[in-house]
């Protein structure tokens, strides 16, 4: 594998080779050099890792001229379940359990992208379940709260 180090603005052009037990066999601007690796007192020198396979690489079919523009991911998975539309910040909840909502109502405010977003329910009903809290960091899909019907 070769390297190029920088030392006290010297640039070297380092080359390692096999290594066995505590030798290795590196060339340094183009001088081979035997190397013996000391660790830290009281640890056994490196073992030389196998090489890793190769990448795979599948083809990959061109893509159309025009893609199809896609709108983002809802916020809501389920009549009653408002999740996170992004990854970000709960700012704040702005409901409690038992409290009836009304659809459009915000019962959430999260950060994302440092922008404050409001979820609103889709559907009237009594909020059942709070799964966030302020403060919390929640991923795209996470749950933050359920909502039942009626």
């Amino acid at each position: 594998m070769m390297y190029t180090f920088l030392i006290d603005n010297q640039r070297y052009s380092v080359q390692i080779g096999a290594i066995a037990g505590n030798q290795a066999q590196v060339t340094v601007n183009g001088q081979p050099i035997r190397v013996t690796i000391e660790g830290p007192v009281g640890q056994a020198a490196p073992v030389p890792l196998p090489a890793a396979p190769a990448p795979v690489v599948q083809p990959v079919s061109p893509a159309p001229a025009t893609a199809p523009v896609k709108t983002a991911a809802p916020a809501v998975q389920g009549a009653g379940v408002i999740a996170a539309p992004i990854p970000g910040l709960i700012v704040d909840i702005v409901v409690k359990i038992g409290d009836k909502v009304l659809a459009g109502e915000t019962v959430a405010i999260m950060e994302a992208m440092k922008m404050e977003n409001s979820l609103t329910t889709p559907i009237d009903g009594t909020v059942t379940e709070i799964r966030a809290q302020k403060g919390s960091e929640v991923a795209t899909g996470d749950v933050i709260l359920v909502i039942s019907a009626g």
